[in-house]
């Protein structure tokens, strides 16, 4: 793929992910040192991969993370456009602990309070997630970004030794190759729909 290609044609892969198709470790291994080359706050590279191919912790945090969907979804009720990604994300959490490999993201320190402080600790680990996600994509693995387990943060910190005082979790990554013949182009509205200049306007 060309850059532009891989910049429009990474989405949100859950259905075509393939459980049963084998992973290749150094090929994740190469994806996360692209993935450490992504910008962060006075450069303080704060992020912190923990790889998750055991079949028990898999079906734990799938079990929390079903829990969190369903607690996201409780009250909600979906317009006609949107029933298609729910399927979708519904079909993810169904078959999360079929996945052989979770990427669980975290950051360095606990979130800040205020909204400024708030938005560079998060704009200095969410680059980061998408340089992976782009890089596993060039690889030929689907994925998406999830955080629906994060109801149970405090028990996914637990399973897997993660000091919860210092540490902040705030990605799930579901890594699977994709099933032949993807369709890889999601559907976008055109910029131009969504741009004001010099003052917010409403298209």
């Amino acid at each position: 793929m060309t850059d532009l290609d891989l910049l429009t044609t990474t989405r949100a892969f859950r259905r075509r992910l393939d459980p049963s198709a084998p992973l290749s470790y150094p090929d994740i291994l190469s994806c996360l040192d692209i993935a450490v080359h992504a910008p962060s706050g006075s450069n303080r590279q704060p992020w912190h991969f923990v790889l998750i191919d055991d079949p028990d912790l898999r079906s734990t945090i799938a079990d929390y993370y079903r829990q969190g969907f369903t607690r996201n979804l409780s009250g909600r009720t979906p317009t006609p456009d949107q029933l298609s990604d729910l399927a979708s994300a519904r079909h993810l959490a169904d078959h999360l602990h079929t996945i052989p490999l979770l990427i669980l993201v975290c950051t360095h320190g606990r979130p800040p309070a205020t909204a400024a402080h708030l938005a560079s600790f998060y704009a200095s680990i969410y680059p980061t997630v998408w340089n992976l996600q782009l890089a596993l994509h060039a690889h030929g693995y689907g994925t998406c970004l999830t955080t629906a387990h994060l109801t149970h943060e405090h028990e996914t910190a637990t399973l897997l030794n993660i000091p919860y005082d210092n540490i902040t979790q705030v990605a799930l990554l579901p890594v699977a190759r994709l099933h032949p013949g993807t369709p890889t182009r999601p559907r976008r509205r055109p910029a131009a729909e969504v741009t004001s200049w010099n003052r917010w306007s409403t298209p």
